[in-house]
């Protein structure tokens, strides 16, 4: 979501309608490069993080570095969740207040703690017309452009291999009918901003997924979405590094859930990115708001690259919407009828195998390999790779089958002239021809149907990779 003027104590202003909204949303998102599984100590399927991680997906929330002395926020947060996101302290005007001058200490609180306890972290944002800090405010054309590079390198690179996905670009499309870029001052130093960013941000951390987020882009007939769906099918048509889109998804009655939010979802991930619900909150009460995570939840669970969902706030009090009541806990921290609603579809959905029977045209460049078939015992592994002209990074997925894993083993075979150039979340073993991927200690047990991902950068050509896996 996107808040103009500064935030008290780090909360943004009441929401309006949407459409009505020239700068209203404030980007989010942090997730960490630990496991994918949940590694909490709550059981199973008896927490959100925990049920979410059963799916192979995240359940995350935005966290306020302030609030992490708060025992009641904390209490909750170790116990939910299993990712989470910076509400403010990533942003430009907080990480680089001082032109080539950074300060991490309250972004760091925010990473140590969720790398404590094995949860992602979505980095929110490198890259947005709002929230800069005074000196890039001022500032225009070339040397805008010069400092934005250095902005994104600079935190990507200090971030390197903690994050798991980047909201490299926020908000960068205009609201209304147009659907046209929004005009800012980045936006002013030539449309190739973006992409420009992206490439920036893939060379500062490769392992990194990279996602583009906005609001209003839930409704799959808007000009928007639209908009932004034609620049992300654009980016992959030319090999510009993009793993992901987020969607902010603030429902109210002025920006109600739309029927056709699965299809939007579906349309995204058709053209070979990730999909990503970055700031969910509805507002609302009882069972009105309950059934709208319910179906938030489904939609997500039935497209395979739905791969997490971050509600914005912990407690309804957390909330830059507090009015509204639009979250999973209220003020005192007790769980209202929509985190019941939402548990219950975390544990009753299922994870669909096969893409859309109807995606758009132009589907996607890079699609899975050998989905998993969920073997009696042993793993299955798929790969989604992100090419351009002289490299590739790849993103496999472990499914554990009937019987779990104590261990496993992936095993690739190599294009000529290919080589690994650097991998996350696995060990890597061979040169050349035959590699081998091994889990590290916190992603090699899995429970029967349970997945973990692991990725790796490669030189050279990534076509044609069919992985194999062996359990242990």
């Amino acid at each position: 979501m996107s808040n103009d003027s500064v935030r008290d104590a780090g909360r943004r202003r009441p929401a309006v309608p949407r459409l009505a909204l020239a700068s209203a949303a404030v980007g989010v998102l942090t997730a960490a490069a630990a496991a994918f599984t949940f590694t909490g100590s709550a059981s199973a399927g008896t927490t959100l993080g925990a049920s979410a991680a059963e799916k192979g997906r995240y359940f995350g929330t935005a966290v306020a570095a302030n609030k992490l002395s708060d025992n009641t926020y904390v209490t909750i947060l170790n116990r939910e969740f299993n990712s989470v996101t910076a509400e403010n302290e990533m942003k430009w005007d907080a990480t680089e207040p001082t032109q080539g001058q950074f300060n991490f200490s309250n972004a760091d609180r925010i990473v140590s703690h969720a790398q404590a306890r094995g949860m992602k972290i979505r980095g929110h944002a490198l890259a947005w017309h709002s929230q800069q800090p005074g000196w890039a405010q001022n500032m225009s054309g070339s040397a805008l452009r010069q400092a934005m590079v250095n902005h994104v390198r600079q935190v990507a690179t200090y971030y390197r291999g903690k994050i798991d996905s980047w909201d490299v670009v926020n908000e960068a499309f205009a609201d209304g009918s147009g659907g046209g870029r929004r005009d800012s001052n980045l936006q002013r130093t030539g449309n190739d901003w973006i992409e420009v960013a992206f490439q920036t941000a893939r060379a500062a951390d490769p392992g990194a997924k990279l996602c583009y987020n906005d609001y209003n882009t839930d409704n799959w007939t808007h000009a928007k979405t639209q908009a932004v769906y034609n620049m992300v099918r654009d980016f992959k048509s030319r090999g510009i590094p993009i793993d992901c889109v987020g969607l902010q998804s603030h429902f109210n009655s002025g920006s109600p859930y739309p029927s056709n939010y699965r299809t939007t979802l579906q349309n995204f991930a058709a053209l070979g990115v990730d999909v990503q619900i970055t700031e969910l909150d509805i507002e609302g009460s009882g069972t009105t708001q309950a059934n709208t995570y319910r179906s938030v939840v489904n939609d997500c669970l039935a497209v395979a690259r739905c791969n997490g969902i971050t509600v914005w706030g912990i407690r309804d009090s957390d909330s830059w919407r507090a009015s509204g009541t639009p979250l999973l806990f209220d003020g005192s921290g007790n769980k209202k009828p929509a985190y019941d609603a939402t548990l219950s579809a975390l544990n009753s959905g299922t994870t669909p195998t096969n893409p859309p029977t109807n995606p758009p045209t132009n589907p996607p460049t890079n699609p899975p390999t050998n989905p998993p078939t969920n073997p009696p015992g042993g793993c299955s592994a798929t790969v989604s790779v992100n090419s351009w002209n002289t490299g590739f990074t790849a993103s496999v997925r472990v499914t554990a089958g009937g019987s779990g894993t104590n261990g496993w083993t992936v095993s690739l075979t190599l294009p000529g002239g290919t080589s690994v150039v650097n991998t996350w979340n696995a060990q890597a073993s061979g040169s050349g021809g035959t590699v081998r991927f091994s889990n590290v200690n916190y992603n090699g047990r899995l429970s029967a149907g349970q997945s973990t991902e692991f990725g790796f950068q490669g030189s050279g050509s990534g076509s044609g990779l069919s992985p194999t896996c062996s359990a242990s």
